[in-house]
């Protein structure tokens, strides 16, 4: 009887383990839909404190939630706006950044004998690096292909944010006895955002005060772009990483020109690894690696649309499942979870 219970708890945890799997792999097939609805609903969730204060203020739901998608869209350009001269430098300086490495390795080959070799061999890499660049530039048949499959995810997120924040509150009270729980986990989810978003400030802060001590050009936008693109995780810090690596070997000569990208690395370090672990792990009853573990799978799952939208469900499902009647009922009924 026994090795029967020990084979159901196998069978059990197996055909629960090839689940997941599947569930992992349909999410990973469906990307192109399902990674713009996720990001639609997060967005939602996010902007309906905004909503509940606009309906206060008597304005019909169609028109409050015509009004979050042009402050969503808006938001978007200004974003796309901020980035994008940043991004067109960068390219513009891999010509300069080129031939200050094949300086550095000329002064260095006449410094030291026998490095004639190495001289030629990190010359003869960078030009292929350079047509390498130069081949991963998109070009106007890429960008044409692309487009389509951009305006179609770009269509399935405005849809889907709008029909949402319209009909939310039907949403929620079909789910009658749930309804109360998935406010609460929107609420948290909220909360979230806005310690995210007071941290990156403080962030954008740091960097601007580091990179005006350092004598880097246009500091107030440099911390700009750190608030920003701390919000795409990972992803916009290695931008920035890269970008301050390109004004250090653009700017400066020697050693100093390695330490803008240095600071940032040490500030970026702290905030990611002590910092909002911290707060948002503490504040949302989260374990940091949890929050590190869903991260990583988020941007394995869907790249950087999975890397943002990774925490906020987490968030909401943490704050879901504390607030959901069955587990207020287990937790009523057993004295020590009460007590935890």
């Amino acid at each position: 009887m026994h090795n029967r219970t020990n084979l159901a708890q196998v069978q059990t945890f197996c055909l629960g383990l090839l689940a997941l799997v599947a569930v992992a792999v349909a999410l990973k097939l469906g990307k192109g839909i399902l990674a713009p609805v996720t990001l639609a609903l997060v967005v939602g969730i996010v902007a309906a404190p905004g909503m509940r204060l606009l309906a206060r203020l008597g304005i019909p739901r169609a028109v409050s939630a015509s009004i979050s998608l042009l402050f969503v869209a808006g938001f978007t350009i200004l974003l796309i706006a901020g980035l994008g001269p940043i991004a067109m430098d960068l390219v513009g300086q891999v010509p300069r950044i080129e031939d200050e490495v094949r300086r550095f390795a000329t002064e260095l080959s006449r410094a030291v004998r026998g490095l004639e070799g190495v001289q030629f061999e990190i010359q003869r890499t960078l030009a292929e690096e350079g047509e390498a660049v130069e081949e991963a530039m998109p070009n106007v048949l890429d960008a044409l292909w692309a487009a389509p499959n951009f305006a179609a995810q770009l269509l399935t997120f405005a849809g889907t944010f709008f029909f949402f924040s319209l009909t939310q509150n039907e949403i929620y009270a079909a789910f009658k006895s749930h309804a109360n729980s998935l406010r609460q986990a929107d609420r948290a989810v909220s909360h979230y955002f806005l310690t995210v978003t007071a941290i990156n400030a403080v962030l954008g802060v740091a960097v601007f005060a580091a990179m005006t001590a350092i004598g880097v050009p246009n500091a107030v936008l440099w911390g700009a772009a750190a608030f920003v693109l701390n919000f795409i995780l990972y992803l916009g810090p290695v931008m920035l990483i890269v970008a301050f690596a390109v004004v250090g070997f653009t700017e400066f000569n020697g050693a100093y020109a390695l330490v803008p990208p240095l600071a940032y690395i040490a500030l970026n370090m702290t905030e990611a690894q002590f910092v909002t672990p911290t707060l948002v792990g503490q504040q949302l009853e989260l374990n940091p690696l949890v929050v590190f573990l869903s991260i990583i799978f988020g941007l394995w799952l869907w790249g950087p649309i999975g890397g943002i939208v990774a925490l906020p469900i987490l968030v909401w499902i943490a704050a879901y499942l504390a607030h959901a009647p069955l587990f207020e009922s287990d937790r009523d009924q057993d004295p020590a979870l009460t007590q935890a």
